[in-house]
């Protein structure tokens, strides 16, 4: 059977907007509980209560707070703030993984909601309850209760979330083959889509139809629907969509015995995931290409392929390792405190004894003190090497994500997407590189990159923003991720300018022969942050945003620095800039742009 289009669960992220996917914000938290422990309010208990149970990030909190919420709602009979608060205990129980705990309270909910007028709260009630049901793998209640969500909506003038609605539905149908009904629904989901202007929404229900038609063998029409997906998603530089797609592809054209034209989709599907850096997908493509080159009977291609199979499928096994650090530090925490309570223990019992005991008995303190004494060395020393261990899964995991995810991977085991509405990207990459590295081993290319990139990395730490990662010779940042909503455009510009003297300053220095011109494009507005894949294991960030600012690095000149409107109109008190006029971007039309002067 054909592999369908992984993405296509992004409709249970657009579509549920309990507060398990929205933005929580733990300093919003610490304030409104401060506030209500304090009695000093104006506003009512029950929004306080509701708002802290939203925005506390630790489910037991959360559930705390929101069970004071059904306790303070019941008194008064109030079943419009009952419903709310089970939902917040629901969500909190859903985030924790205790689905059985969070259906109860969902039905309870349900069944408060139910005696109000809020539609729009049964109707998120009901798609609540469909997912949850399936992560409980119950198919019977996950197609009931999605039909009674939709259904609700449709009474609503709600139409994004039923057009998601009907996404996700559809997309549980592939799952359990039920072909006819999913075409149904994403047919309709893509007219809303198309309706409200969501190209992306469109693209994922075009390139599911065009799987659903492979799947009853209409190979030609399917390869057509897909192709057309694949030209949506491209605008959107969403390469892993599209390397999924073109595997798809692959396999409609081995289906139809076209071994020819499979190896090509497969090996566009390999270029791609290898230039972006896609694990998962490098490991599926150089599979199918081993099965297609051995169908042809090239052998000697088909094991080299997969060898490159094994070789990407252990990398994606190694991020296990990675995902295991938080709870390999939880473990160290409740050794030590074990080993606490130990000695409090055993302190005890030899000042009982010092009561109780004749001369005889103080010789056997002696000796217990003794064996004390080398509990308490053997403690120290183990204290010590938890403590190493704990600081180096720390510095592991601050490696890979910023200090606040990172956090929030230690403290939940899993990471929430979350929407910065104001944050500065930039992108650079070198003139030439690509001719230069023609010349080079593998080991002087990497030390070439290594020698600019340290210092970049060292540039960026220096004024507080973020490395994202780096492709090739392009180098990506960010500044802004926080809770602060501060853009950080300025500190960005003084990061860029560093970058360029630096790179200017290397012409001159002895310890490299790679001499280089650089180009930085930067921009600022909104942007999506948090952690792609379930085994691609990255930290990224995504938005119209960050592809303006790759426009802005293109259109940038070499040993200059590009910035966008928005970005000027931030800096532009600050720093010296020449105004370049209107300059056509491709997919944008004509941007406005500034050369930031020395």
């Amino acid at each position: 059977m054909l592999k369908r289009h992984k993405s296509g669960y992004i409709g249970c992220i657009l579509f549920m907007y309990t507060a398990i996917l929205c933005g929580q914000d733990q300093q919003s938290a610490d304030s409104l509980i401060s506030v209500y422990n304090s009695g000093s309010y104006n506003s009512s208990p029950y929004k306080l209560l509701n708002e802290i149970s939203k925005e506390e990030t630790n489910p037991q909190i959360a559930i705390k707070y929101a069970k004071m919420h059904s306790k303070l709602a019941h008194q008064n009979s109030n079943y419009f703030e009952l419903h709310r608060a089970l939902l917040n205990i629901g969500n909190a129980n859903y985030f924790s993984g205790n689905y059985t705990m969070a259906l109860k309270s969902y039905l309870e909910s349900l069944d408060h909601a139910n005696k109000t007028e809020d539609l729009i709260g049964q109707a998120t009630l009901h798609i609540s309850i469909a997912d949850t049901y399936m992560m409980l793998e119950d198919k019977k209640n996950t197609f009931i209760y999605y039909e009674k969500g939709i259904k609700l909506l449709r009474k609503t003038e709600d139409e994004y979330n039923l057009a998601s609605a009907l996404f996700n539905s559809g997309d549980w149908d592939i799952e359990n083959r039920k072909y006819d009904q999913a075409l149904l629904k994403f047919e309709e989901s893509k007219a809303i889509f198309e309706k409200l202007d969501y190209p992306l929404g469109m693209a994922y229900n075009i390139g599911n139809i065009g799987v659903i038609y492979a799947e009853n063998g209409q190979n030609k029409l399917a390869e057509q629907i897909i192709n057309e997906s694949i030209a949506i998603l491209e605008d959107y530089e969403d390469y892993y969509a599209i390397s999924d797609y073109l595997t798809s592809l692959a396999e409609i054209s081995n289906a139809r015995s076209d071994y020819v034209k499979a190896i090509d989709y497969a090996k566009q599907s390999l270029d791609l995931a290898t230039q972006y850096e896609l694990l998962e997908q490098i490991s599926i493509s150089n599979l199918k290409l081993s099965n297609y080159y051995e169908n042809i009977g090239d052998t000697k291609t088909s094991l080299h392929h997969h060898k490159e199979y094994y070789k990407y499928r252990d990398s994606i096994l190694n991020l296990d390792a990675v995902r295991n650090t938080a709870e390999m530090q939880r473990k160290f925490d409740v050794a030590q405190e074990q080993d606490k309570t130990i000695i409090s223990e055993q302190k005890r019992k030899t000042e009982r004894m010092a009561l109780w005991s004749t001369l005889g008995v103080l010789f056997l303190i002696g000796v217990l003190a003794y064996g004390l004494f080398k509990k308490n060395k053997f403690v120290r020393k183990t204290n010590k090497i938890i403590a190493f261990e704990k600081d180096r899964s720390d510095k592991l995991l601050l490696n890979i994500l910023p200090e606040e995810t990172a956090q929030e991977l230690k403290d939940k085991g899993r990471v929430v997407a979350k929407q910065f509405p104001s944050a500065t990207v930039l992108f650079s990459d070198f003139k030439g590189f690509t001719s230069y590295a023609e010349n080079l081993s593998p080991e002087q290319l990497v030390q070439t990159i290594d020698y600019y990139f340290s210092k970049f990395d060292l540039i960026m730490e220096k004024y507080g923003l973020e490395k994202i990662k780096t492709i090739g010779d392009a180098y990506m940042a960010v500044g802004g991720l926080s809770y602060d909503n501060v853009d950080q455009a300025k500190e960005m510009v003084l990061a860029a300018k560093e970058m360029n003297e630096f790179v200017a300053q290397a012409k001159n220095d002895d310890t490299t022969t790679a001499t280089f011109d650089i180009r930085i494009g930067i921009n600022t507005g909104p942007v999506v942050a948090g952690v792609v894949g379930t085994k691609k294991f990255a930290y990224d960030i995504w938005g119209d945003t960050v592809n303006i600012a790759s426009r802005m690095e293109s259109n940038s000149e070499p040993g200059r620095i590009n910035i966008s409107e928005h970005t000027y109109e931030i800096i532009k008190h600050d720093f010296d800039c020449e105004y370049r006029g209107e300059i056509a971007v491709k997919n944008r039309g004509d941007l406005k742009m500034y050369f930031l002067n020395a």
